[in-house]
């Protein structure tokens, strides 16, 4: 599909005798034809990091959007901004299919003064973007079945309903279903599904079970509310690397700049802010407090069989993410040690009653005092300077923590209680 789309670009390039790009309706890099010029201003930042990063930031879609072209039938012409970045005016052939506009054409326009391409040459090229559409439309379509079949098995209770979900999507896959893939679980997630994810094998939303929040509650978390579930599609465990970058880029950043400024700033920000997740995404959630959205990412599975639970393993590295920082806004299971035990134990964190008490509201300070000592292994010294208090102060507050609980600390089991009580509590 994606060499049909190359060819059919190529052809509109050589129809208009200029460089022509291919993008979805969501601004996403499918397909640019090859550029053979001298000449600087012809490589604008727009395009070159469209090029580069293959997708446009939300500011860049609506500065574009501004010159109704999601409304347009025909070609539509954008002067040159060269305070916003576009050296270049550009006709955008917007590519349709059944009234519906799936992607745009992009061409670099002539110089102010020069003809244009020919009406002729441009009506051919409006032919071949309609047939663009076609192709566009039947992989949504299929996209689409792909959607629900992978949400069915996430969704599907366990035994035969599960069996015969993933037996349906390895069917919808057609042979690569049976490669590698690993799952990723994107939360909280505002609730619309992505056009496309790049290396993605299926994307869909689900709700997430347990946590504070209700089904349908975005602002719930990642124990909670509804998440974006992607199946990545890997050539090798190697591979799992880069598309790591795809993930980062649906996370939000702290903040959009203005249209104007993200014109000038191209597509999404650079391959560097996009490895750390830092870099433009659809959510709306801010990218820091206890809510921020997070990505969990399995590991890689060969075949479909165990992506139930390659799943769960998702979900619990993207609620860890929330309770350590220190794993990034993008965690592998691989990565996240006791948090992989402590997962299993999220679902009713303060169910033992010595936990319960100490884990309200009113005692958070002793609950931080208890847990900042018993992740200095019992040491008091390094626990008071950790946490900014004097020595007495800290043995005060865990003598309280013993009055609430019951729990002895000098006592091991006491100790490995409370601290798995404590870190659960995180994922909750």
């Amino acid at each position: 599909m994606k060499g049909d789309y190359q060819d059919l670009v190529d052809e509109i390039s050589a129809l208009l005798g200029a460089p022509a790009t291919l993008e979805n309706r969501d601004f996403r890099l499918i397909a640019f034809g090859a550029h053979d010029s001298d000449d600087d201003l012809a490589m604008d930042p727009v395009r070159t990091r469209s090029i580069l990063t293959r997708q446009s930031t939300a500011a860049v879609r609506a500065w574009f959007e501004g010159f109704g072209i999601a409304r347009a039938t025909g070609p539509v012409r954008i002067p040159a901004a060269p305070d916003a970045g576009v050296n270049r005016g550009r006709i955008c052939l917007p590519v349709r299919s059944r009234g519906i506009v799936q992607g745009y054409v992009w061409l670099l326009d002539q110089e102010p003064g020069t003809p244009g391409p020919d009406p002729a040459a441009l009506a051919a090229a409006m032919e071949v973007a309609q047939r663009i559409g076609v192709l566009l439309a039947e992989e949504a379509k299929a996209g689409a079945d792909l959607s629900r079949e992978f949400q069915a098995v996430l969704t599907a209770g366990r035994g035969w309903q599960q069996d015969m979900a993933v037996a349906a999507l390895r069917a919808a896959l057609g042979p690569g279903g049976d490669g590698l893939h690993a799952a990723v679980c994107v939360a909280p997630w505002p609730g619309e599904t992505p056009a496309s994810v790049p290396g993605a094998a299926a994307v869909c939303v689900v709700p997430l079970r347990g946590g504070a929040g209700e089904p349908g509650d975005a602002a719930a978390g990642p124990a909670g509310g509804l998440a974006l579930a992607v199946l990545l599609r890997l050539r090798s465990t190697d591979a799992l690397a880069p598309a790591l970058t795809a993930v980062a880029r649906l996370l939000p950043r702290a903040a959009e700049p203005t249209a104007a400024a993200a014109a000038g700033a191209g597509t999404s920000g650079s391959r560097a802010r996009a490895a750390t997740g830092a870099s433009a995404g659809a959510g709306s959630t801010t990218a820091t407090g206890p809510h921020r959205m997070t990505a969990g990412v399995a590991d890689p599975v060969r075949g479909l069989a165990e992506l139930p639970a390659a799943w769960e393993q998702a979900v619990a590295a993207a609620r860890a993410a929330v309770a350590e920082p220190r794993f990034g806004p993008v965690a592998q299971w691989a990565q996240i040690g006791p948090y992989r035990l402590l997962a299993s134990l999220a679902s009713d964190p303060v169910a033992d009653p010595a936990a319960r008490t100490l884990l309200a509201p009113a005692h958070r300070e002793l609950a931080r005092t208890a847990e900042v000592f018993l992740d200095c292994a019992g040491q008091a010294g390094r626990a008071a300077a950790a946490l900014g208090i004097h020595r007495q102060t800290l043995y005060y507050r865990l003598g309280r923590v013993e009055q609430l609980t019951g729990l002895d600390l000098d006592a091991g089991e006491d100790r490995l209680l409370l601290h798995m009580a404590l870190k659960a509590s995180r994922l909750a």
